[in-house]
């Protein structure tokens, strides 16, 4: 490869987003860049990071789309919300990069589901609809939509939606429920199939999941939409089990999941294989034999105006704790040695253990290189006295340290749990 792949993932805010940022930042054949119309979370995500796009409502919206594009000498453009692959699919000859989604019909009719039952009204797997309801319950859900949305049991007349032509009425589907990730490479073949289970919902999200053996009857399915739909990448669809057992369809799409991590955890980088396959180049896939289970929750990534260039940091309960190694503290630390900034550790070791700091880091596989300089003082000498407060900050475990240390010099200190307020996520 002559030079690296320039990577879009529009908008750059949503949990899919940041599956994308994680399964292509690290790849050394690829630099990511994450835009926004609306500011959610992909500035605390992507090292590359562009706001302010207009929304693709907006007459303007392809013309700043194609600047962005020639800024930044983008390749491919990879949509993360199902309407914007479904406009980028119908625009993208106007478009200077390639986009990574199916082509504008296969878009258009996995947008709807009306459309797609249609489309798959003669296969077992495709369920029952209703344009009136005699019998209850039903499922409902918006004929465009995703995840979990606006979709609900109806039990009885009163609890059908108003505008119920909006909406696509089927069979009520009591079964387990499964997303099916799926790779299609040049030329249509389908060259993977990773079923999934949905076992905790948040949000209309998958949260919870764990890898599902590949049968006969999913492997059918994906096989006959494949078919009859023009993919190139990665897309998904969703299977509930029907009250007799069978998989019944619910909904596919054309856009990364988020949770397709788990099959990324089995060695399968959809993402990446989509970039791969968008530039024309063929592509192999294989997993590995073992199962995973994922379970995600919110975390925290913080941003903060603070400026500083040295950082005096504790050793014994603050880099080392109970004996092991603090990960999130080393992370830090090669963070800073990233950045250029001088760290001075600042410790009592040698007063009170038998070994010296040097071979406490040593003993741990932490480099003494990692530090500017060991500060080494005695039981008695507060750690105040050692510091010099021009662009510094202090870590350390012990308060009455820490209260010294801001009273005297005023600069900013942290708890062992405060590193994590300092780590820069963006890749």
């Amino acid at each position: 490869m002559n030079r690296k792949i320039n990577v879009l993932a529009f908008p750059a805010g949503e949990i899919n987003s940041i599956e994308l940022c994680d399964a292509l930042s690290t790849n050394v054949n690829v630099n990511l860049f994450g835009a926004s119309s609306v500011d959610r979370h992909g500035g605390f995500a992507f090292k590359n990071y562009i706001s302010g796009l207009p929304l693709i409502s907006d007459a303007g919206f392809i013309g700043r789309l194609n600047e962005v594009i020639a800024d930044a000498q983008i390749d491919v453009v990879f949509p993360t919300h199902d309407d914007i692959a479904e406009f980028l699919a119908e625009k993208r000859d106007k478009l200077n990069a390639i986009v990574v989604a199916a082509d504008k019909e296969t878009a258009a009719i996995c947008r709807d589901k009306s459309k797609t039952f249609e489309v798959f009204s003669d296969c077992g797997f495709c369920p029952e609809l209703f344009s009136e309801v005699e019998n209850y319950p039903v499922f409902v859900k918006p004929r465009r939509g995703q995840g979990s949305v606006g979709a609900k049991i109806a039990e009885k007349p009163s609890d059908l939606p108003d505008g119920i032509q909006d909406y696509a009425v089927c069979e009520y589907l009591p079964g387990e429920e499964f997303t099916v990730d799926c790779f299609t490479g040049l030329n249509g073949v389908l060259q993977a199939v990773l079923p999934r289970s949905r076992q905790r919902i948040f949000g209309g999200v998958s949260v919870r999941g764990r890898n599902e053996p590949l049968t006969d009857e999913i492997a059918d399915i994906a096989t006959t939409i494949n078919s009859r739909l023009k993919f190139l990448g990665l897309w998904f669809f969703q299977i509930k089990r029907s009250k007799e057992g069978r998989y019944k369809l619910l909904e596919i799409s054309t856009r990364c999941a988020g949770t397709m991590c788990l099959s990324r955890a089995l060695g399968v980088n959809l993402p990446l294989l989509s970039v791969y396959a968008a530039m024309g180049y063929e592509t192999t896939v294989f997993r590995n034999d073992y199962n995973v289970t994922v379970d995600r929750t919110l975390i925290s990534r913080y941003k903060t105006d603070l400026r500083y260039d040295r950082v005096y940091i504790d050793l014994d309960d603050t880099i080392i704790i109970d004996g092991k190694v603090n990960l999130q503290a080393v992370q830090f630390l090669y963070q800073c040695s990233n950045e250029g900034k001088r760290v001075f550790l600042i410790t009592r070791h040698d007063a009170c253990h038998k070994d010296c700091t040097e071979d406490t880091l040593k003993s741990n596989k932490i480099s003494p290189e990692l530090f500017e300089d060991i500060l080494h003082i005695d039981l008695d000498m507060p750690k105040v006295a050692v510091i010099n407060p021009e662009s510094a900050i202090f870590i350390d475990n012990a308060f009455a340290e820490r209260k010294a240390v801001h009273e005297s010099l005023g600069i900013p200190v942290f708890d062992v749990d405060g590193i994590e307020v300092l780590l820069d996520w963006r890749k």
